[in-house]
This record gives C-alpha cells, sequence and structure tokens, in this order.
C-alpha cells in the first residue's frame, strides 16, 4: 500500500499566504482570559500541544511556518490595536523560549522587539510574565539583552508602586537578567554593566522591598541580585548604604543559606581594593628591639610561655640557620647543613633568611654561580641528603625542596612534590600543609585534616594547618550554603557542618597559637564572622556575644558554666594589631580585615532599619518551605501555570493542534 503521509504529525506546511481569521481578535473593551486567548490561538493556528516535548518537536519542524503565522497575528492585530490578541502571541512565544534552540532562534527574529510594547498598556502583565519565563530558561546572551531593559522595567514598576504582582514580575526578570551581566568571576563589559543600568536596579529593588508585600519569591529574587552586584558594582552598592545595611541584616535570618549570601556578598564587597599579605621579612625582627615591649603585650608572653612567642621561635630559627651557613662555609659539608636546616623549616615561617651574602656562591667548597642568594642552597642540600637516601634523610630533602619552591612562589611544584611526598610518607606533616596551599578549597582541607593526625608535627606546621582548615572550611561551607538549591536540606547540614569545623579550629587556633603571630588577626576575624553566620540571630544587635571569650560564648550556647581566664575576641583583636605594630608590620588591608571592619560597622544600625523585614521575611521563608510551593501572586487567569508546564512523559498520540492543560 503506497505511504499516503505527506508531513509528520503536527507539522505545519506552507500553503502560500496564510490569512489570520477575523474571529481570532478581539474589539474593545473584550478582555477574556489569557488562557482562553492562548487556547483560540493555539487552534487557529494549528500549533502543537507547547506543555510537552513532543509538541515542541514538532515546532522544531516547522519552525518557520509557525512563527510566519505567528508573525502575521501579532502584526494584524498592532494594527488592529488589539492588545489582547498582541500578549497571546508574546505569551506563546514566552512558552517556545523553554526550549535553548527555540528561544534563540525567537530572539534573533525579535522577540523582544514585541515584548516591550506590552509594558505601556494592560498587558503589561502577561509581558512581563514571558519576560520571566525567558529569563528563568534564557542562556546568558539572551537575559543580557533583556537587562538593557532594566530601564524600562524598572519605570511599569515604580509607575504602579501598589501592584505587588507587577513588583513581584519585575524583581524577578531584573534579578535574573542582571545576574547574567555582574554575576561572573572576571569584570564584566563595562558598556553592558551601564545599559543595564545596574544603580538604578539596586535601588528600585530596595524600595520595593520597603513596601508591603507577601511574596516569597521577590524577597528572594532581591536578596540574589543585591548579592551578586557586590563584586564588580562595589561603587555603586556603597552610594546605597541602605541596601549595605540590608545585606547585613540578613545575617540574622532564620535560613542559614540566606546568612551565607548575605556575609558572601559583604565578603566580596572588598575586593577590588584590598591588599595582599606578602611574605615574612624575618630582617624587619630586628626593629623591634630598638624599642621596648609595652608592659601589657610583655605579660601577655609571659603568662603564654615567652619561649613559645613568635618572635622567640623566629629569632632561634634565624640564629640557628645563621650558625649553620657560618658552620658551612668553614666545613663545605652540605649535607650536615642540610640536617641542621630541616628543624627550623619546620619551627617557624621565616626560618631561612633570603638575603646576599659575600662569598655564598662558595659554600659548596667551589665557585657555584648559580647560589647567590642564602635561599640557593636549599635545593643543594636537598641533594646532598637525597644522595645518603634514608627515609629521614628523604623527608628532610622534600621539606627542602618543598621550602625552596615556596620561598620562589612556586606553588605548584611545591604542591607536585607534597603529593609526591606523602605517597612515600603519609606520616610527613610538613607536606600536608603544602600540599593545604592549593587554591582548591576542598583539597586543601582533606590535605589538612590527615597532616593534623600524623604523630610528629611541630607546634609550628600544626597551627599553620589549623589557619588552612579554619579558611578552607569557611569558604567551602560558604559556598555550599550561598549555591545550595531552595530547600535542599542535605546541602544545609553539609555546608553547616563545614562552618562547625572551621569554628572549632579557630577556636584551637585562637587558644593555642602564639598571641604575637601573623597570622592571629585572620583567624580572629574568621572566628568572629563565623559567629556571626553560624549564630544568627541568636546574637544580639550590638553584638555584645564578641565582647566574651570563646568558652563563654560556648556556654551561653549550651546553657553551662563556662571556664575563666580567656579574652574576648574583639579584645584579641586589638591586642594582635599591637603586637603586629610593635613587630614592625603593616595591617595588610585584606579582603577579609575589610570585610570585617565593614560588617561590624553595618551590623547593629542593619538590624534596627531591617529588623521587621527580616522578621516577615522569615515567616515567608517558614510557610514556603511547609508548603513546599512559592510563595508567588499567580498572573492572570492561570497563564503562568501554562508557561511553566512541561510534560516529561506525553504520549505520542496527541491531536495536531491546538494547546491543552490551560482551560
Amino acid at each position: 500500500m503506497p505511504n499516503t503521509r505527506t508531513k509528520a504529525p503536527g507539522v505545519v506546511l506552507s500553503q502560500g499566504p496564510y490569512t489570520i481569521s477575523e474571529g481570532l481578535f478581539y474589539e474593545d473593551g473584550d478582555t477574556p482570559p489569557w488562557n482562553t486567548v492562548v487556547a483560540d490561538m493555539c487552534k487557529e493556528l494549528k500549533i502543537p500541544d507547547l506543555t510537552t516535548r513532543k509538541g515542541l518537536r514538532r515546532v522544531h519542524a516547522s519552525f518557520n511556518e509557525v512563527y510566519k503565522r505567528l508573525d502575521r497575528a501579532y502584526s494584524d492585530a498592532q494594527e488592529k490595536g488589539d492588545t489582547r490578541t498582541m500578549g497571546g502571541v508574546v505569551g506563546i512565544m514566552a512558552k517556545l523560549c523553554a526550549d535553548a534552540i527555540l528561544r534563540d532562534k525567537l530572539f534573533d527574529r525579535g522577540l523582544l522587539k514585541k515584548v516591550m510594547p506590552l509594558l505601556e498598556h494592560s498587558t503589561r502583565k502577561v509581558a512581563l510574565e514571558a519576560l520571566r519565563v525567558v529569563t528563568h530558561h534564557g542562556g546568558v546572551s539572551v537575559r543580557q539583552e533583556i537587562a538593557r531593559h532594566n530601564r524600562a522595567l524598572v519605570k511599569v514598576m515604580e509607575d504602579h508602586p501598589d501592584d505587588s504582582t507587577l513588583a513581584n514580575l519585575v524583581i524577578a526578570t531584573t534579578s535574573h537578567a542582571s545576574a547574567a551581566v555582574i554575576a561572573c568571576e572576571r569584570p564584566p563589559d563595562p558598556r553592558l554593566v551601564r545599559d543595564a543600568c545596574i544603580p538604578l536596579v539596586l535601588e528600585a529593588t530596595v524600595n520595593a522591598l520597603r513596601r508591603p508585600t507577601d511574596s516569597h519569591e521577590l524577597h528572594t529574587h532581591a536578596l540574589l541580585i543585591l548579592a551578586a552586584s557586590t563584586q564588580h558594582c562595589s561603587r555603586e552598592c556603597k552610594a546605597n548604604p541602605s541596601m549595605l545595611r540590608l545585606l547585613a541584616a540578613f545575617t540574622r535570618s532564620n535560613n542559614i543559606n540566606c546568612r551565607a549570601i548575605a556575609f558572601s556578598a559583604l565578603l566580596r564587597l572588598p575586593i577590588a581594593g584590598c591588599e595582599f599579605e606578602g611574605a615574612h621579612n624575618p630582617g624587619r625582627l630586628l626593629a623591634p628591639f630598638q624599642h621596648d615591649m609595652p608592659a601589657h603585650l610583655s605579660d601577655i608572653l609571659v603568662d603564654y610561655g615567652p619561649e613559645k612567642a613568635e618572635i622567640s621561635l623566629t629569632l632561634r630559627a634565624v640564629a640557628d640557620f645563621q650558625e649553620a651557613i657560618a658552620q658551612a662555609m668553614r666545613d663545605h659539608d652540605m649535607y650536615a647543613l642540610g640536617q641542621k636546616l630541616v628543624g627550623p623549616v619546620q619551627r617557624t615561617e621565616p626560618a631561612t633568611a633570603d638575603g646576599v651574602s659575600p662569598g655564598i656562591h662558595q659554600l659548596t667548597g667551589k665557585s657555584d654561580s648559580q647560589i647567590t642568594r642564602f635561599t640557593d642552597i636549599l635545593p643543594v642540600c636537598a641533594q646532598a641528603l637525597r644522595a645518603k637516601g634514608s627515609p629521614a634523610d628523604l623527608d628532610g630533602a622534600d621539606i627542602l625542596d618543598m621550602k625552596f619552591y615556596m620561598t620562589r612562589s612556586r606553588h605548584p611544584e611545591a604542591i607536585a612534590l607534597g603529593n609526591k611526598a606523602i605517597e612515600r610518607n603519609r606520616g610527613l606533616a610538613y607536606a600536608y600543609y603544602v600540599v593545604s596551599m592549593g587554591a582548591d578549597a576542598k583539597n586543601g582541607l582533606r590535605a589538612v585534616k590527615k597532616g593534623l593526625k600524623c604523630k610528629k608535627i611541630t607546634p609550628f606546621v600544626r597551627n599553620q594547618m589549623l589557619r588552612r582548615a579554619v579558611n578552607h572550611a569557611a569558604l567551602q561551607g560558604i559556598e555550599i550554603l550561598r549555591d545550595a538549591v531552595e530547600g535542599y536540606m542535605e546541602a544545609r547540614a553539609e555546608g553547616t557542618a563545614y562552618l562547625m569545623s572551621a569554628w572549632e579550629d579557630a577556636k584551637t587556633y585562637t587558644a593555642e597559637a602564639p598571641p604575637d603571630g601573623r597570622h592571629m588577626i585572620t583567624v580572629l576575624t574568621w572566628y568572629m564572622m563565623l559567629t556571626i553566620v553560624i549564630r544568627g540571630p541568636e546574637l544580639s544587635e550590638d553584638l555584645r556575644e564578641l565582647d566574651v571569650s570563646a568558652p563563654v560564648l560556648i556556654a551561653m550556647m549550651q546553657g553551662t558554666d563556662w571556664i575563666p581566664g580567656t579574652k574576648p575576641a574583639r579584645r584579641k583583636i586589638k591586642t594582635s594589631v599591637e603586637f603586629m605594630n610593635y613587630m614592625g608590620y603593616p595591617i595588610v588591608k585584606t579582603q577579609l580585615n575589610l570585610a570585617r571592619e565593614l560588617i561590624l560597622s553595618l551590623y547593629t544600625d542593619g538590624a534596627r532599619e531591617w529588623g521587621a523585614f527580616i522578621k516577615h521575611f522569615d515567616e515567608l521563608d517558614t510557610k514556603s518551605h511547609e508548603s513546599r510551593t512559592s510563595i508567588r501572586p499567580e498572573a492572570e487567569d492561570g497563564l503562568t501555570a501554562w508557561l511553566e508546564k512541561l510534560d516529561l512523559d506525553s504520549s505520542d498520540d496527541e491531536p495536531e493542534g491546538g494547546c491543552h492543560g490551560h482551560g
């Protein structure tokens, strides 16, 4: 039997110029429900069921014809002034944008030119609903193009300040669109940032949050765009202090994910103006001895144990290094020198001075032009140790080579050698410390946790790994909580566990490490910031809990007695700064230090200005999680439900025309 099938099911074939039936259009004053408009149009234009994958595939097969009919319907309706039909066309096109290929084709043919005019009529809600759907499904380039229309979108919201549905749609659209412009690691195109009117979006978003609304979606989208703006639009954010106070207030939310998002935003704000901490120069240790140490600082070191103080350890290590060099200049024994250097390297950070000395090139007994600086002898000594080949000598050789790589900022080579050393000896703590310096927080944290279990570990290496553990776990926890899908409780539990691990290690470090250590201020800062993120609304508005010691704070949390004899975090910060000043080290404006100052300056005022809002946000957030549905005002007549519906299990025997499931 011959095959009489001339087209695939649902495919619309061209039969010359297409004429739109007059019955498709509406008279002035007609306001049928949007789902009726869309259903009638799908039936008239023979468009497949767009709520199924199969229907979308059919549109793929005949896209040109489908578009031609939609475009003709829009043009005819525009000539007649029939905005209802124009809105129906836009709604159908928005539905097609759930498919990436169809979305790109529609944008190439000017979808936005059809949507934007509808913002000026009673069809503004369906236009905004279409844009919301498109930005939800759209790729980066599509969202960026929509962001260029942010000014017009904000104007719609400002022209109708009492319409919470409009505000919700505008905030949702501008949030997704603007994020495609500024939520990136590399600096965005400044022209695109300018076209997206980011300052206007931020101001309008903050103003929208001041108005009464029960839209949880509006609140969450607002938080996301405010948080996304801080890294690359820091100047614009600083020009809106109320917005920054709002972010600080969000660290008091009951939702730890929101606290992490807000904290992460404030942590990124100072990036543009921050400084990087330089290498430790042991030559500066001579400066403090030109004047006496203040009595209260001296008392602190006496209580701690002066022999364990960082200044004492460093001076001893430098003296040992110089003595070993002097001996090697006499006997040229590189093996003996290597054995003597392994210890100081593991006792303090600046164990090996890196200056130039006359005759250093003859240290090995013969002139070597490769040896011009003190640290050039490290690989020479490592080679001598390896030549002996005992397990202890091999460990020492790896330690000296890793130290050499780090003094030259050749971190990838140091980390590679560290991993190789661990394969040979899983008990070499120094190797784990070096591996932890990698950029990958998860691998770094895994390394320090294993390293801290090593049986042979010096106090210096232990403290350094604790410091790295705090940093890695804190950043990992914040990232997990910040990026967790709403309602994903496993991610929340995992992220919180990382933060608690960092908090515990910070407490251990601040209790055990030398109070004059130059990294003390960093770990204390993490301790304070983690306290804010972990405890959230449990803290007082004036953060008085940071004026008590860690044991007291834990006792307050657990309702138990506290242990006397420890100092509060803020006082320890002040003491650490005083030690740094005495030692002659500048207080570097690192990203973390600047973030600490920023958050502490905003926290109390933010809690007072936005406290009522955060309480309302938490109430809506609780209801949202209890109902497992988004609390968002529906667009008119069920159009939202139709736009969001997609049946992945649809059968192949659906009718060829007409949109279903929206009646």
